[in-house]
């Protein structure tokens, strides 16, 4: 089966590789743009970005997949969110969510400002290419969760759910 997932991250691709069984199956990695802003700042606008790149992989595949990293405001702060979606040709996208955790105000003040996580990450830790690499979470955790973790997360629930697809044709809420 041809997997293409819709990103030339690499934490991102491997987090797909890693969550689908190996056997049978070939992966291929292709800048898609998400179709959102740069930094999106709602579960609405990230789980869209997923959709449009998933969407997108599919085109030239058996199965696209999208992975979009976000924020999303809540009442005590501003969370770091990710989804993802996995799309088989006409058949409904498969979505799911994953990890979210309070990033510091420091953090949030610049996003909420316009600018996007991965360069303020690599100004304030004067690093380069977090989000290439352990991601904000691998850094706010200390590098007990990094960016592919998350993503594999997501991943394996995508996986989970297109295998139920695959098996339960008779009774299938995806339908």
């Amino acid at each position: 089966m041809k997997i293409v997932i819709g990103t030339v991250n690499p934490s991102k691709i491997a987090a797909v590789e890693l969550a689908f069984p190996a056997a049978n199956n070939s992966f291929f990695s292709v800048n898609i743009p998400s179709g959102v802003s740069e930094q999106p700042a709602t579960d609405e606008e990230t789980i869209r970005g997923a959709v449009n790149r998933a969407t997108a992989a599919a085109q030239e595949g058996d199965i696209g997949i999208g992975l979009e990293g976000g924020v999303q405001e809540i009442s005590l702060g501003l969370c770091l969110c990710n989804w993802g979606a996995l799309v088989e040709k006409d058949k409904p996208p498969i979505i799911a969510g994953g990890a979210r955790f309070l990033l510091p105000e420091k953090i949030a003040e610049r996003i909420r400002a316009g600018e996007e996580l991965g360069p303020v990450m690599d100004d304030f830790f004067n690093k380069q290419d977090v989000r290439k690499h352990e991601g904000a979470v691998g850094i706010f955790t200390n590098g007990l969760v990094d960016r592919a973790d998350m993503f594999l997360h997501v991943t394996k629930l995508l996986v989970g759910q297109y295998q139920y697809r695959k098996t339960m044709i008779k009774e299938n809420p995806f339908g």
